[in-house]
């Protein structure tokens, strides 16, 4: 059930294998497994972050097994590797949802 929403500006010519390797870096970092991670990417967005260069949004939601603060570095850096955006460009935002507000097949995990 972790949720990783991706907002560029930058361009991103092999969505699927991105996709792929954030969802797997999403379920080491949760410990959960990769068959419930939900990964969307929105590319080429326009955005603006202090000026026209690229910038990255990035929401992380999950019931539990957030560690914002170890976390983030690994996921920043991840975003630079794959798509050069600088480090300074990305902001994340952690959401850990209660579990009775997640809904998966037909009914909710709390």
């Amino acid at each position: 059930m972790p949720y990783i929403n991706v907002s560029t500006s930058a361009k991103i010519e092999d969505k699927k294998k991105l996709l792929e390797e954030i969802s797997i870096l999403v379920s080491s970092l949760t410990n959960k497994s990769k068959r419930f991670v939900m990964a969307k990417l929105d590319d080429n967005c326009e955005m603006y972050f202090d000026d026209e260069s690229l910038c990255c949004y990035l929401e992380i939601k999950s019931i539990g097994s957030l560690s914002p603060s170890e976390m983030a570095k690994p996921i920043c850096n991840f975003i630079y590797e794959k798509i050069g955006v600088p480090l300074d460009k990305i902001y994340i935002c952690f959401e850990d949802v209660p579990a009775e507000m997640w809904g998966w097949n037909g009914r909710t995990f709390g």
